[in-house]
């Protein structure tokens, strides 16, 4: 019966993205920048619905931009949780962009992509952040860089810091763990590191117990004379505590 309920709520994703694709070709043109942001919170949150993962938010998230958002990374699914919680834009690597299916969708969420292996590309991104934070946006980044177990996160990366300092713009740290319903305990079935595959990710997500994905949003910081460096680490000891909270 796992497996036959895991193969529903596979073939129900699918056709969900499917949906979604139809709704960023057709539907997007038509809409106001508001209208689509509304429309690809909801679809996330339809995601997580089909998929049996129960979204908890704690804190309270930035209701307007200019604002950065800086997060811990665990798995694929983080930024569908996340933007069921809050939408953003997200800054992701460049070669996302032609993945089947998932380079449309996160085009039409507003995605900004980066070369990583490209220090010029990497100061390009930084001035397109904040000249889009400028304008009102609110963007997302995962500093750590990829992927960690969520145990313990991994080094931040300061560059993409610069952004918010460049704009004046707040930085709200954010907390992201999935445990399982019945438990409280941490559930590691999304986890996407090391060996994983992500169908493997996937196949082991949709075949766990419940799982519940606690999005924890602490209080905006402006840099108050602190360097790219400095913030960074004061934001990564800040998201530990928001975790274990």
């Amino acid at each position: 019966m796992t497996t036959l309920r895991a193969l529903w709520k596979l073939l129900r994703g699918l056709w969900h993205v499917l949906v979604g694709m139809w709704m960023i070709y057709v539907r997007f043109p038509q809409l106001s920048i508001e209208q689509r942001e509304a429309r690809v919170q909801a679809w996330a949150l339809q995601l997580l619905a089909l998929w049996g993962i129960h979204l908890r938010v704690l804190g309270q998230p930035v209701l307007t931009g200019p604002a950065l958002i800086v997060a811990n990374h665990i798995s694929w699914l983080d930024i569908s949780v996340i933007h069921a919680a809050r939408h953003c834009r997200f800054v992701s690597k460049s070669d996302i962009r032609a993945w089947p299916l998932v380079g449309t969708l996160a085009t039409g969420a507003g995605t900004l992509y980066i070369e990583r292996t490209s220090r010029k590309d990497a100061l390009r991104m930084v001035k397109d952040m904040a000249d889009a934070m400028k304008d009102g946006d609110v963007i997302a980044v995962f500093p750590e860089g990829t992927t960690s177990d969520g145990r313990e996160l991994l080094p931040f990366h300061a560059n993409l810091i610069q952004a918010a300092i460049l704009a004046e713009a707040p930085v709200q740290p954010m907390s992201l763990q999935f445990v399982d319903a019945r438990t409280g305990e941490p559930s590691f079935a999304p986890c996407y590191i090391g060996d994983d595959t992500l169908i493997g990710s996937m196949w082991r997500t949709l075949t766990a117990p419940p799982i519940v994905a606690v999005v924890h949003f602490g209080d905006p910081q402006h840099a108050n004379g602190r360097d790219r460096r400095a913030w960074a680490h004061d934001l990564r000891q800040t998201i530990i505590l928001l975790r274990d909270a």
